[in-house]
């Protein structure tokens, strides 16, 4: 994930998306690539023609944040791409590529455990930007059951959304969470580029998932604050669910998710059975099956 690299992508396929039209921008005779040109996009932004090239091939030395506003304004980029072209610009000012560096272990400190067990009705458990589920209440591991049953620890959502093949039966709009799961781990790979647990993770599905490879050469990110995600879970069928994030101050890169349905939906009754079902399990067996240490 070398960042000039990355830099002259995601610039070079944002522009490309932008018609002169929807720019403001007149135009005159046929055009020979997509979306705007380079010195359409330097007159959008206030700078050279020679000032913008320099920065779509990558260098982004001594660039100030207000040519970058500038830039993401004329590009029309939204929030998360506006975020993720600071955190590449961030990135290239650190100088030549640094060795990608392993991080230590995450760990999840106990009384965050028992922050999770103390939720009741809801599905709840910590992950981090590499999509690892690092920790969950019962409810969430019974939740994400399918995911536990792969023998690789720690559970990861990516591998399991582009590797496992019974991902597309228990997701109800497959196609969209592979493309949001990419765009979320594009997003990590912006803000933390010499991540080596998160590259190996991006090298390994690039080279085993052709869908994953299509997606990741698209540049698309996203924040992944909330919303409603469709499961179709093999014990209790189809699940409407709303998410939302809280991360963690005192343990950075580390976030809780809940996952809970509307008072009083087909749902609602799912998850309340989903949580008798997963009661009834042999503790020590429901351990063995679940454990993402």
């Amino acid at each position: 994930m070398e960042t000039k690299l990355q830099i002259r992508e995601f610039l070079t396929s944002r522009r490309a998306r932008i018609t002169p039209e929807q720019a403001g921008l007149p135009t005159y005779g046929s055009r020979r690539v997509p979306g705007l040109r380079r010195e359409e996009v330097a007159v959008l932004a206030g700078v050279s023609i020679q000032y913008y090239t320099r920065l779509e091939r990558g260098d982004m030395n001594g660039v100030s944040e207000s040519v970058l506003e500038a830039l993401a304004r004329a590009l029309q980029l939204d929030d998360a791409e506006r975020a993720h072209l600071l955190d590449l610009a961030r990135a290239a000012h650190h100088g030549p590529a640094r060795p990608r560096r392993r991080q230590t272990v995450q760990r999840v400190r106990p009384e965050i455990q028992w922050t999770l067990d103390a939720i009741t009705g809801a599905a709840a458990f910590v992950g981090n930007e590499r999509l690892d589920i690092l920790a969950a209440n019962q409810l969430g591991r019974a939740l994400n059951s399918e995911l536990y049953a792969a023998p690789a620890r720690p559970v990861n959502t990516a591998r399991f959304v582009f590797l496992d093949p019974r991902a597309e039966a228990y997701y109800g709009d497959w196609d969209r969470v592979a493309t949001e799961t990419v765009a979320i781990l594009r997003s990590a790979a912006g803000r933390d580029p010499y991540n080596r647990e998160l590259s190996d993770l991006v090298g390994e599905l690039a080279t085993q998932s052709q869908a994953f490879g299509t997606r990741w050469a698209a540049h698309n990110v996203r924040f992944h604050n909330s919303g409603v995600k469709h499961l179709n879970h093999p014990v209790v069928g189809e699940l409407q669910l709303n998410f939302n994030r809280f991360d963690l101050a005192a343990d950075p890169g580390l976030t809780i998710w809940t996952y809970t349905a509307e008072p009083g939906s087909r749902s609602a009754d799912a998850l309340k059975l989903l949580g008798s079902w997963a009661a009834t399990l042999d503790p020590a067996e429901s351990a063995r099956a679940t454990d993402a240490s």
